[in-house]
């Protein structure tokens, strides 16, 4: 049996960013992973390319460049399924040796296998050749992330019915394609198909998508995706799926069929426990396979030297805030300062369709329900001089405002360039910032971060003088 300090199972951001942040302390660290490489969901079939496979879609699409040369104008007219995984492999290569590397460097020892709970303080690794290796540990990390839900129900053969990872897989670019389930996953998928021309037709059972976010960058999201073709069948559950001729159908519970070539059904993901053998430690998944916390600022599962973080404890289940999970979680297994490291208040959310949206603070819902007063201002994309030379009609920044103290309370973003520009909005939320650092500021010109002054001076435009304050900034 081999001993160690910290004993974490995935090695996804969670997984990573602990392992790497324990053995920097000195700590004997185990990183179990039972796939053939290192990274996790993040890596292989997630964030990474996803993101990659958009940014393919775009560049030979020549999408960013329609506005200009018309919605005829292709870089690659024959884009194939293969042009789409050249890109996505190079990068996937090289987010694995980099991985590797990161490991190796700071001395974490990474085993291949499927772990499994002994008992609370033993996990059991069943390694590739076959033979079992048992691992004794004083603390534990669960970061095993989360898998596509595959209802029973649901025919799925990997060719025309399939889930979010086997789209990375398909072996032709097909003509339509259905996405059940608007949540992020299929808004991304929808809007990066949509973009090479398919014809997508995304389902969603409830009348609304991505509830969490402003309501007005939505409604604005969901008239340029109509405007790019693409079919929104909303408030309507889905009776059946099942091949048809070469193809797959969709039957709504209102009796419309939806045809296409191949459908994606992604209406949510489930924890990968089921092989963990929890009860032998001491814990229990829920419905979806996710863990809960005993204490959501250290997180603790009901064990205390075992931890979570990552996916497998469900929202928001960003690598983003995976990371700083996993971190902040060995700084409390190890007694660190973990007060001193906690996590900012508001962290941005991204969501990379096409265009982008992202998003950080408080949404124009949250704040009228809070009874907050308060006033917004808008910049619309088109309106700076960046935006004319990119040739963006559409996208737009949304800035909320406390009227009492004048803090930035929330910061929307749609359009090109979003989950970057958020960072500037990030910044001054968490400093406690107010609208006088936009608008007494100076930004690079011309640049799309310019959207933030104008957005500030819209509102200030909108406040009474005497709340408006001490800004007295000519505004046009």
């Amino acid at each position: 049996m081999i001993t160690c300090e910290l004993l974490v199972i995935g090695s996804g951001p969670a997984g990573k960013r602990a392992a790497i942040q324990a053995a920097k302390w000195g700590k004997k660290v185990y990183v179990i992973e039972k796939n053939s490489e290192v990274g996790g969901v993040t890596v292989h079939t997630g964030t990474i390319p996803s993101k990659t496979l958009r940014e393919t879609v775009l560049n030979l699409s020549g999408w960013r460049e329609r506005a200009f040369y018309g919605r005829s104008y292709r870089v690659k007219n024959d884009i194939t399924a293969d042009d789409l995984r050249q890109r996505m492999d190079i990068t996937l290569n090289h987010e694995v040796d980099t991985l590797e590397h990161q490991f190796a460097r700071n001395n974490v020892n990474i085993v291949y296998g499927v772990a499994h709970f002994v008992s609370a303080d033993v996990v059991e690794v069943e390694l590739e050749a076959g033979e079992k290796q048992q691992y004794k540990a004083s603390r534990i990390l669960v970061a095993t992330g989360t898998d596509p839900y595959r209802p029973g129900d649901i025919p799925f053969d990997d060719v025309c019915i399939i889930d979010s990872d086997d789209i990375l897989k398909i072996k032709q670019v097909p003509k339509s394609l259905t996405i059940i389930g608007a949540g992020v996953i299929g808004v991304e998928y929808a809007t990066i198909f949509s973009a090479l021309d398919v014809k997508v037709t995304l389902v969603e059972p409830r009348d609304t998508m991505l509830d969490f976010i402003d309501r007005e960058l939505i409604d604005d999201l969901m008239h340029q995706m109509r405007d790019c073709g693409v079919s929104m069948r909303f408030g309507q559950k889905v009776k059946s799926v099942g091949l048809e001729g070469s193809g797959s159908a969709v039957e709504l519970e209102n009796g419309r069929m939806i045809y296409s070539e191949v459908t994606m059904f992604a209406a949510g993901r489930i924890g990968n426990t089921e092989s963990l053998k929890l009860e032998n430690c001491g814990l229990e998944a829920d419905s979806r396979g996710r863990l809960s916390l005993a204490d959501a600022n250290s997180f603790q599962t009901a064990v205390p030297h075992i931890y979570a973080a990552g996916d497998v404890i469900g929202f928001p289940s960003l690598a983003s805030t995976s990371m700083e999970q996993g971190r902040l979680a060995v700084f409390h297994a190890f007694d660190k300062d973990a007060f001193a490291y906690s996590a900012p208040d508001y962290f941005p959310y991204g969501i990379y369709s096409v265009p982008e949206l992202s998003t950080v603070g408080m949404s124009e819902e949250e704040v009228v329900e809070r009874g907050i007063a308060f006033e917004s201002g808008i910049c619309r994309f088109r309106e700076t001089s960046r935006g004319q030379i990119m040739g963006l009609d559409h996208g737009m920044m949304k800035l909320i405002f406390s009227m009492k103290t004048r803090r930035l309370l929330g910061a929307h973003i749609l359009g090109e360039g979003a989950t970057e520009l958020i960072h500037i909005g990030q910044a001054v939320l968490n400093l406690k910032g107010t609208l006088d650092y936009f608008v007494e500021n100076t930004f690079n010109y011309p640049t799309l971060a310019e959207a933030y002054k104008v957005a500030a001076l819209d509102a200030w435009n909108k406040m009474p003088q005497g709340v408006a304050g001490k800004s007295q900034q000519q505004t046009d």
